[in-house]
């Protein structure tokens, strides 16, 4: 199959976003996880052998891993799959090379993800990105690998761009790490340890580790592979060194993506179903039926589906969403119809997202009549009538869905550019509008 269709530079669009004045009633499916999908990339490039990566995402930041992956020698071929979202990959490891230029677009998981991997190339490896994605944090991966004996040239910038001079092995040891901006530090680290000399063992110093799951996600990965992984206290890990096991690995369902679709439930007093809902997952995503259920609607499972109703009203709340920060724009969305004030903390780290989230979601209700506040670690969200305008996507998937949500309930919404969407779910408009319609996506 063609990966022209997951270009990482789609073109900009406007989006009149459509509204309903009916529940709605449908059943969807939604494309792999993106979380997955980049960590299982990573592994398998490190792996023993061979291995499939099954119903994996195809989307702009999983074919910026795709390509990074490949410059630095590793054999990733499309072959036929059983799923109707793209092809599967076959994964052959390899050497890993250097003497490239890796552009990470806007996706955090490659830029933090490779650069560990980098150390372990024969020769240098420059790493870049999207100009409007130059500013995310990268202090802490530098420091830390530049601790374990990598030499990183940032020019003394502590950001993008900055070339890792591979010298095709890494010691490995102990190292601390601040990864109160993103817990994809811990991850990154994480991902590449095994195949560092003696393994790792890592430290979080900072007073806040955001996105927890993220991580567990990371070493449950791993430890199906067979890598071994203690804990000996919060914040710390001990990484033994090894090969992860070559393995054909399925993808889930990307549950964060699910988000808007089961929010629309809610926002219409409607009815949606995912398939394929896991039973256990680390995906910050599964804490959508608590908050959901908190905020008013009625979640069950069924054969292996999640069904979400919604109730008589949206009820207000005050949350900790540290654990799951990249719901915070849905839970916006459904704020700003809730029936008070809702509050959502723990979520400073967002501010270092594709765009200042807070700030975004802040500013972009203000435009269409709402009222709203920054905190220090999250957001008020006040109803007030809403009216339509302009939705400024600020080059960030989660804020083109968070209006595409609101414009369900307000005439006249108009998402400055749905292309955003292509980060993570090129398939966004499609179900989207099917779902409108109750047609089986």
């Amino acid at each position: 199959m063609s990966t022209e269709r997951y270009s990482p530079s789609p073109a900009r669009s406007a989006y009149r976003a459509p509204v309903v004045d009916h529940a709605v009633h449908a059943s969807i499916t939604i494309p792999g996880s993106k979380s997955l999908t980049n960590r299982e990339l990573i592994i398998a490039a490190t792996a023993d052998g061979p291995g499939k990566l099954l119903r994996p995402l195809h989307s702009d930041d999983s074919q910026r891993m795709i390509d990074a992956l490949r410059q630095l020698g590793v054999g990733i071929e499309e072959v036929a799959s059983d799923g109707e979202f793209g092809p599967d990959l076959l994964i052959t490891p390899a050497p890993l090379s250097g003497g490239v230029t890796i552009d990470c677009g806007q996706a955090g998981t490659v830029m933090r993800f490779v650069a560990p991997l980098a150390g372990l190339a024969a020769d240098d490896v420059h790493v870049t990105a999207d100009e409007n994605a130059l500013h995310r944090p990268m202090g802490a991966i530098i420091t830390a690998l530049r601790d374990l004996g990598v030499d990183v040239d940032d020019e003394g910038t502590w950001s993008l761009p900055f070339t890792v001079r591979g010298r095709g092995r890494v010691r490995g040891g102990r190292v601390e790490v601040d990864a109160s901006g993103s817990s994809q530090f811990v991850s990154g680290l994480l991902l590449a340890a095994p195949r560092f000399d003696v393994g790792l063992h890592l430290v979080h110093v900072g007073e806040h580790l955001p996105s927890l799951p993220h991580i567990d996600m990371t070493i449950e990965s791993l430890s199906r592979r067979g890598i071994r992984i203690e804990r000996p206290a919060p914040g710390e890990w001990l990484v033994e060194a090894g090969i992860p096991r070559a393995k054909d690995i399925a993808i889930e369902p990307d549950l964060s993506n699910a988000a808007p679709f089961l929010a629309a439930a809610l926002l219409t007093n409607g009815e949606v179903t995912v398939g394929g809902w896991p039973l256990h997952s680390t995906q910050p995503g599964a804490l959508l039926p608590e908050i959901l259920h908190a905020m008013g609607a009625h979640a069950t499972r069924h054969g292996g589906a999640l069904t979400v109703r919604g109730g008589s009203s949206i009820r207000a709340l005050d949350i900790d969403l540290s654990a799951a920060s990249e719901l915070t724009p849905t839970i916006v969305g459904l704020a700003a119809f809730a029936d008070g004030p809702t509050t959502i903390r723990g979520v400073g780290h967002i501010r270092t997202h594709e765009t200042d989230r807070i700030a975004a979601l802040v500013g972009n209700l203000r435009a269409l009549g709402g009222e709203a506040e920054e905190l220090p670690d999250g957001l008020r969200i006040i109803p007030r009538p809403l009216h339509g305008g302009v939705w400024p996507a600020h080059h960030d998937h989660r804020m083109a869905t968070t209006g595409a949500l609101i414009g369900l309930r307000v005439p006249d919404v108009e998402i400055d550019d749905i292309g955003t969407t292509a980060k993570t779910l090129p398939e966004f408009t499609q179900i989207w509008e099917r779902m409108l319609k109750g047609t089986p996506a």
